[in-house]
């Protein structure tokens, strides 16, 4: 008597037979313990870090709303009520709007000179092969070393021969001749790692390289740029050394010059209250464009990293 054997259950899926390596791995107790341990370790290190960096903004914000009084002699309670008149003599009594204003306009004008011409640079080093091309990448990677406390007395006299001390224009020359190294750095290594293929079809086209390099390979390194672009605006709306040096003129100081005007000026008296206003205006700016951004720039350092 002949016997049929059944035929072998077919695979869930239609498609390739399921191997040994797609099977799920049966880790052992000792190593699923190891990996609690890490995952509970990391994620008390990242509590931790949230707690040091967001407990004193915190704490900066609630004090901005107090009286000195309550400043002094409760620090760590809310305000009894919200003392808007601190933000209203900050920005009016202290000249914070003057302040506030300048720094935009330095910080917006040498902004957008540094990813312009960042990324017309880095684009040239990174997609075309010429004599010295190296020496120059080499030339802004040398430039990030540079401290710029060696170069503060030699830089006053060349802004002060060209005409530009006390002034918003050779303010903003300076931001971006000092944000130029890292952008070129930064955007090279991006620009290197976008396809040829559709650049070389713009070329077949008939597209030059001017409108191929703003149509086309721009768009395409846009969280490159977005990242660059939020390193640059926290470091230059942090910026206090360049323009205590270049920038004396009292009606053309920045927000950080005028924070430490604030301070100093007070003589005996302090207003405390006021201070911790201003300083929370200064702060606002700069952590909602992280807040608005954090995804962009997360992007971009990923992007850059991977081919």
């Amino acid at each position: 008597m002949k016997t049929t054997e059944s035929p072998a259950p077919l695979p869930a899926q239609s498609g390739a037979p399921v191997t040994k390596a797609d099977a799920p791995v049966d880790r052992p107790p000792r190593a699923r313990r190891e990996g609690r341990v890490l995952n509970v370790f990391s994620h008390g290190v990242l509590v931790l870090w949230a707690v040091m960096v967001v407990l004193p903004l915190v704490w900066a914000v609630m004090t901005s709303f107090k009286d000195d009084a309550s400043i002094f002699g409760s620090p760590w309670a809310l305000p009894d009520r919200l003392h808007f008149d601190n933000w209203a003599r900050a920005w009016t009594d202290a000249n914070m709007s003057d302040y506030f204003l300048n720094t935009v306009l330095v910080v917006g004008g040498s902004l957008i000179g540094t990813l312009v011409l960042g990324s017309m640079a880095a684009y040239v080093l990174a997609r075309f092969d010429f004599p010295g091309n190296r020496f120059i990448y080499y030339l802004f990677v040398g430039g990030m070393s540079f401290p710029i406390m060696l170069a503060l007395v030699p830089l006053f006299y060349v802004v002060n021969n060209m005409g530009l001390l006390n002034t918003i224009h050779g303010l903003i020359l300076v931001y971006i001749a000092y944000s130029l190294p890292f952008t070129v750095f930064f955007l090279t290594a991006f620009f290197r790692t976008l396809p040829t293929s559709v650049a070389e079809a713009a070329f077949v086209d008939g597209a030059s390289h001017t409108r191929t390099f703003f149509q086309i390979m721009l768009p395409m390194a846009k969280p490159g740029l977005i990242s660059v672009g939020i390193f640059n605006f926290l470091g230059q709306w942090n910026q206090y050394m360049l323009p205590t040096v270049l920038n004396t003129d009292p009606d053309k100081k920045v927000l950080t010059q005028g924070l430490v005007q604030l301070a100093v000026s007070q003589g005996y008296k302090g207003d405390w209250s006021g201070l911790f206003a201003g300083l929370v205006m200064a702060m606002l700016p700069v952590l909602g464009a992280y807040i608005v951004f954090q995804r962009q720039v997360v992007q971009g350092l990923t992007a850059g990293a991977l081919k």
